[in-house]
């Protein structure tokens, strides 16, 4: 009876191994795009509502640091939960994959130390070039999309997204600006905001700045800055939102600051 009952244990466990699945889990596409400006192959990681209609038009979030070990997963995941339990509708997601964030996300600087310790620096105007005329048109062409676009930036990324924002701001409906390094080139585009923004019209944007409390004060101060430029630019269809986050330093404040962000926009219906 031992020796049957043995055989029959080996069997059922033969058995179970012999009819268990394993498949992929997919939530997205990898799509390389060919860039003739930035004369390079880029990487862009999409992920579609899994009700993702063709008849329908979607707003689009374009997410800088955009690689799948950096900002993409964790995104995609917090703008799912929101439109799960929250009134946020379905997005398309735009990670764009960095290849060189230093050169991509700064412009030209003459001061010594930057180009020593960053040597590829200064062509955030060919990336926005990138963005406008080879990014978008392709999403747009290859997705339904409507008007809304976001942009989200930290860091390096939060000074290009406010680099847009003053020198093209029709290219998103909505930025993301989070703990931007505006300390870049001797806080040269701060100082130029005021009259970028002045020669800007007065249009429907959402712009929410956000900084950690613990970060270095140099970033701390420039954020407020940003804010009370934009805040006093006399633009009245500019809705803005400034959070100084209370816990946070310049490794955590991105996940935290993006659904604090989101939340100001999808408030719970409770």
């Amino acid at each position: 009876m031992r020796i049957l009952g043995f055989l029959f244990l080996l069997l059922f466990t033969a058995f179970n191994a012999q009819t268990s699945i394993s498949e992929d889990l997919i939530i997205g596409k990898k799509i390389t795009l060919d860039s003739k400006i930035l004369n390079e192959k880029r990487t862009l990681n999409i992920y579609l509502p899994q009700t993702y209609d063709k008849t329908k038009s979607y707003p689009v979030i374009y997410i800088l640091d955009g690689s799948m070990n950096e900002d993409f997963l964790h995104l995609v995941g917090l703008q799912q939960f929101f439109s799960m339990q929250f009134k946020m509708p379905d997005f398309i997601i735009v990670g764009i994959a960095n290849v060189d964030r230093k050169r991509d996300f700064t412009f030209h600087t003459d001061l010594k130390d930057l180009q020593k310790d960053y040597p590829t620096t200064g062509h955030s105007d060919k990336f926005i070039e990138f963005v406008e005329k080879e990014l978008q048109p392709f999403i747009n062409k290859n997705y339904k999309t409507d008007k809304t676009k976001y942009i989200i930036g930290q860091s390096l990324g939060g000074l290009l997204a406010t680099e847009i924002l003053l020198n093209k701001p029709e290219l998103f409906t909505h930025y993301f600006i989070i703990s931007p390094s505006l300390w870049w080139d001797d806080e040269s585009l701060l100082n130029k905001a005021n009259s970028l923004l002045s020669s800007q019209k007065d249009e429907e944007r959402f712009v929410y700045v956000s900084v950690g409390k613990n970060e270095h004060k140099t970033m701390v101060k420039d954020a407020d800055s940003l804010f009370q430029v934009l805040k006093n630019s006399g633009k009245k269809k500019l809705k803005l939102e400034y959070n100084l986050m209370q816990d946070d330093n310049h490794a955590t404040i991105l996940h935290r600051s993006v659904y604090e962000g989101f939340l100001k926009l999808y408030p719970s219906s409770d």
